[in-house]
Formats: structure tokens, C-alpha cells, sequence
């Protein structure tokens, strides 16, 4: 065993220690109050939720929730999940007066298994998300699992990106789902990578209500 130098902090009494943090977390207050005097500018903003991990539209709803809490208009467009029955849509539809639902998709692209269907279904959605988001009463505008219809190609990625980097100043566009194009993260100001550890599903777990939907 190597036996580790002592610290400063060892040497001192309660009453040190206690000073001697009080003093350090003062000096660390000091450094984030200079940092956040800069953070001046304020926009809407387009954020990416990708990455094999789990629990990338289950944060995008997060924010819906949250601006929902602060009485802003959220609008709602599923690329893909628009078939399923989900525990997210059935609390917002208690808000009609702040929440506008497109459930547009029809399942994943192995399921329907018709790329003609796949290529209408998203063309329709994308025409809805694009009105939303020009429409200025809404704050807010999730494309839940838009990547998975650029992954396939089912709308240009150019067209996407041109419409996106010209959208409103204040309106906050949310982007989910796997695979997001280099393109796409590129002109977002956030972006989050879902990093899978562990899974349940690979134990033989199936997805179960409150938890995959």
C-alpha cells in the first residue's frame, strides 16, 4: 500500500476546515459570477438529443414540461412515434390551451416496410413542423426523431439545415433521435450525446409503460 501525502486540509480542525471551505467557495462564487456577466445574449435555440442512448425524446419532453411550467406555447411534431400510445402525450393533451400535438409518424421504417408511405409521412410532418415554428406565438418546437428520417434520406438534409439556420430569433426548436447529420450539429448551439452503459432490453426486458413510453 502506498501510503498518500496528507493534505491540507487533514492538519486542521473542524472550525479550519470549515473557514478554509467557506473561503474556497467563496473564490469559486467570485469565478462564475465573472463568467455568467459575460453570458449577455439571449435566442432561441436549436438543441440536438442523439446518441445510441436511451432517454433522448424522454429530455426533449423535459423541456416541453418545463416551458409549459412557464405558460409559453409549445408545439409537438412525432416523425416516428406518432402510432404509439405514449404516458408524454396523454399529459399534454391536459393542455390544449398551450400544447399543439401532430402525432405524424407511422412507425419505424422496419415496420411499415413501404418507403413510398415513409417518404409522404415525412414530408407531411416536416411541412407541420415548418409552420409551427414560422407561427410566432409558439416558444417552443420539438421534432421528435426528425434524424431517423434524415438518417434515410426521406427529407434533404440541405433543405432541413437552409430552414433551420433561418428560423425565428426567440423560437427554441428541439431535434431528437439517433445518427443526428454532421450537418445538423454543426449549425445547432446545443447538443447532447446519449451514451448507453447498460441497457435492460439486452437482459430479454421488454419496454414497458412509464419507462420506454
Amino acid at each position: 500500500m502506498i501510503d498518500r501525502a496528507p493534505k491540507k486540509t487533514d492538519l486542521m480542525s473542524e472550525a479550519e476546515r470549515d473557514a478554509y471551505h467557506a473561503e474556497k467557495m467563496r473564490k469559486k462564487k467570485d469565478a462564475r459570477d465573472r463568467i455568467l456577466s459575460t453570458k449577455t445574449d439571449e435566442k432561441g435555440l436549436l438543441i440536438v438529443h442523439t446518441g445510441k442512448g436511451k432517454g433522448k425524446s424522454t429530455a426533449a419532453f423535459g423541456m416541453v414540461f418545463r416551458a409549459i411550467g412557464h405558460g409559453f406555447k409549445v408545439g409537438v411534431v412525432q416523425f416516428v412515434k406518432g402510432a404509439w400510445d405514449t404516458g408524454e402525450r396523454d399529459v399534454l393533451l391536459k393542455f390544449p390551451e398551450l400544447v399543439t400535438i401532430n402525432a405524424m409518424g407511422e412507425g419505424f421504417t422496419w415496420e411499415t416496410q413501404d418507403r413510398q408511405r415513409d417518404l409522404t409521412a415525412a414530408r407531411a410532418a416536416w411541412e407541420q413542423a415548418k409552420a409551427l415554428i414560422m407561427d410566432p406565438s409558439y416558444k417552443l418546437v420539438l421534432l421528435d426523431e426528425l434524424n431517423i428520417c434524415l438518417r434515410y434520406d426521406y427529407l434533404p438534409i440541405e433543405e432541413v439545415v437552409a430552414f433551420l439556420s433561418q428560423k425565428p430569433h426567440d423560437t427554441h426548436v428541439i431535434v431528437t433521435g439517433r445518427n443526428a447529420k454532421d450537418e445538423l450539429i454543426e449549425i445547432a448551439d446545443l447538443v447532447t450525446e446519449m451514451t448507453e452503459i447498460k441497457h435492460h432490453f439486452r437482459a430479454g426486458v421488454k419496454a414497458q409503460a412509464g419507462i420506454e413510453f
